[in-house]
């Protein structure tokens, strides 16, 4: 069983071998790869002597989040091996950044960007030893601000709109809405930036809104933590899936709006509180998931709504609410993959291979049946914008 684990006599840290196969098995007779965190205490008690005490802090912040009570062996050799992220074991090892060894919560005298960062760890990470380690370590440096930019540019190309149009409500309404070179268009599908831009036009101030103070309150917090080539991977992956079911699945729509990354990002970060629901130590987090659903149903509940809602310049239909759904898709797949796997890399997860490799085959897919399907299905499509 643990030649999976590598070499049969693992050194976990140069030059005092204290850990072993045996050392394991006798704790573990059964061969379950697990062992109680009562017994890893007692493992620490009898062997920590013998450990650098940065990397004793962190295996006993590794206990104390473990709200299962059981320790993985695999997390273990993560944790004290090379598949941890370089910065994390370079400062453990040279002992540059100490893990605190009380909690979080009772740390004291802090700034207001200190007690922002805390809470950002409490919101975002489920283990007690990536949240002491994310809070000693993060500098605002860089800051997030893609999600921040994204933001604007979608207020700003609103706005712009808005005063073109003369209208803040329902902008979807006026005619010469679908006229701007952003919206994806069934008739325009051949015009490849469409897929990405439709994401900063929306159909009026109610659906912007709501898009925007999801992509806000979770997606800023999420990019502190993960970086923002994480999250805008997600984000655009959401966006693209979007666009591509939206022309798949409902073939004479349009689309416009931020939901499908929104909704990617929002998705994953729920999904990732439910699977790590014990550990996540987040206030209210049973009423704060209800409202984000509450926001999320809301919001794809007025989608629907202007989808089959006589449109005002017929035969063209509403908007589609189908890139909510691509959205949805990849925020439960690509994007838990993401937030599950914080300082690892992903290019050495199995899973993330696997659903990287079914959303590239449904991007593939996608666009031989937007280059092939509308005319052997002979699809009658609205005239162009």
């Amino acid at each position: 069983m643990w030649g999976s684990f590598g070499d049969s006599s693992l050194q976990i840290l140069s030059g005092s071998v204290w850990w072993d196969e045996e050392h394991w098995w006798t704790y573990d007779p059964e061969n379950s790869g697990f062992i109680s965190t009562e017994r890893f205490r007692d493992l620490l008690a009898t062997h920590g002597s013998e450990l650098d005490p940065h990397k004793l802090e962190v295996l006993l912040a590794l206990a104390d989040g473990n709200a299962d009570g059981k320790i993985c062996y695999q997390d273990f050799v993560n944790l004290m091996s090379n598949k941890r992220s370089n910065s994390f074991r370079r400062a453990i090892l040279q002992g540059s950044r100490q893990l605190k060894g009380c909690s979080l919560r009772d740390e004291v005298g802090l700034g207001l960007s200190q007690r922002l960062v805390r809470h950002v760890a409490y919101e975002t990470l489920p283990r007690e030893v990536d949240r002491k380690w994310y809070f000693d370590s993060y500098t605002y440096c860089p800051p997030p601000l893609l999600i921040l930019a994204i933001t604007i540019a979608e207020v700003a190309v609103f706005m712009y709109y808005g005063f073109q149009l003369d209208r803040l409500v329902l902008q979807v309404s006026s005619p010469s809405f679908l006229k701007s070179p952003l919206p994806y268009h069934p008739q325009l599908r051949a015009q490849a930036w469409r897929y990405l831009s439709y994401c900063f036009m929306h159909t009026g101030i109610e659906h912007l809104s709501l898009n925007m103070a999801m992509q806000l309150l979770v997606g800023v917090p999420l990019e502190m933590v993960h970086g923002a080539l994480r999250i805008g991977l997600v984000y655009v992956c959401g966006v693209l899936a979007g666009s591509l079911a939206v022309s798949v699945t409902d073939m004479t729509a349009p689309v416009v709006g931020s939901s499908g990354g929104v909704y990617a990002l929002v998705s994953a970060h729920l999904a990732n509180v439910v699977m790590n629901w014990s550990g996540m130590k987040c206030q209210f987090k049973l009423f704060r998931m209800a409202m984000a659903l509450v926001c999320m149903s809301v919001e794809f509940g007025r989608a629907v709504w202007l989808r089959f809602y006589p449109p005002a310049f017929p035969p063209c239909p509403n908007p589609s609410f189908v890139a909510h759904l691509g959205g949805v898709m990849v925020g439960l797949t690509l994007g838990v993959v993401v937030l599950q796997n914080y300082e690892q890399r992903l290019q050495e997860q199995s899973l993330f291979w696997i659903f990287f490799c079914v959303y590239t085959l449904f991007v593939l897919c996608a666009v031989f049946w937007n280059i092939f399907a509308y005319s052997l299905l002979d699809v009658r499509l609205p005239p162009p914008p």
